[in-house]
């Protein structure tokens, strides 16, 4: 494989931007990224989940942002290496060199590491017989959210995805009943508003406890209050499933990179403890960190022009607006 001025990890939104603004500076790009498709998250698990918090969009499908941003993140042609994981770097003093899971060698003056939360899996409920359900009527991910019209939709958790959903799929579903062990959430308190005024049937302080069903059909869910352990059946035809995912960094924490809380530790250029390897998004933390993908994308601007400055001594760290420049 031929040498590359950056190479990015990771094809979701950081990614791409990264990929985006470092062909605007001229640059040699590849993109690394484990999944068949560029996209990361927004099409993995929730292409047709409204973003809400996108600068420019006053609500945006998720596939349809990763549509765009992998129009802008490829425009400059960089070079894609899909279902590939970077596994170890190799410090050769004027370069890297990326070894990959298929046994690819790719060198690169400089890295990007914007693999989002790393390798995720979701979190499960945790009761019997739930992977019996799993993909008929208990689901992780929405990729298709006409598979809930008509249902008798069980949403539980208590964090922005499973308000975006309540909202998201309550004008095809029979009926939406959304489900917290507590009555804190961790949503965007407008999104909380909606809910609580719409049609939406909101069980707190409530755990899901049984699953009733049969050949993965699901016919009705049991919960249990968290207070009084009082248990409660209630007919329910599909769950979507919204507690967090459990991330790792897999391979990344070999690489000698100093990590914290899983995730990788950066400097004000966002470079990491290792010389020309930065870091940006979700994997990436310092002292002031905010997970979104609008600061996210700031975030590796900033590391393309630090990785810009090492590859060429000369260049000016910041080269003027994108307005100033012919595309």
């Amino acid at each position: 494989m031929n040498l590359v001025d950056v190479t990015v990890i990771g094809g979701g939104p950081c990614g791409l931007f990264a990929s985006f603004y470092a062909g605007l500076r001229g640059m040699s790009v590849r993109i690394i990224d484990s999944l068949p498709e560029l996209g990361g998250q927004l099409m993995a698990l929730y292409p047709e989940k409204y973003i809400f918090d996108m600068p420019g969009f006053p609500k945006v499908l998720a596939k349809d942002l990763a549509r765009d941003l992998i129009a802008q993140g490829t425009q400059f042609h960089p070079k894609l290496v899909l279902e590939n994981t970077a596994v170890s770097a190799e410090d050769m003093g004027d370069q890297w060199v990326l070894r990959t899971d298929k046994g690819l060698e790719l060198p690169t003056k400089t890295v990007i590491i914007s693999a989002g939360a790393g390798a995720f899996a979701p979190t499960k409920i945790g009761v019997d017989r739930e992977d019996e359900f799993v993909g008929t009527s208990v689901f992780y991910g929405v990729r298709d959210r006409s598979i809930f019209t008509g249902k008798k939709l069980l949403i539980v958790g208590g964090g922005d995805s499973a308000f975006d959903w309540a909202m998201n799929l309550n004008d095809i579903a029979e009926s939406i009943t959304l489900v917290h062990r507590r009555d804190v959430f961790k949503a965007h308190d407008h999104s909380v508003e909606i809910v609580k005024n719409s049609s939406v049937t909101m069980k707190l302080f409530y755990v899901v406890k049984e699953l009733h069903g049969s050949n993965g059909v699901l016919e009705a869910v049991t919960l249990e209050n968290t207070q009084t352990k009082e248990l409660e059946t209630v007919s329910a035809d599909a769950i979507c499933v919204n507690i967090g995912f459990k991330s790792s960094l897999g391979p990344l924490k070999e690489w000698g990179l100093e990590i914290e809380k899983n995730q990788i530790k950066v400097d004000s250029k966002y470079e990491t403890n290792l010389s020309r390897i930065f870091a940006v998004g979700d994997v990436a933390t310092h002292g002031s960190k905010l997970k979104l993908i609008a600061t996210g994308v700031g975030e590796a601007a900033t590391a393309v022009c630090f990785a810009k400055t090492y590859i060429d001594p000369e260049a000016k760290l910041f080269p003027g607006h994108s307005s100033d420049l012919e595309l």
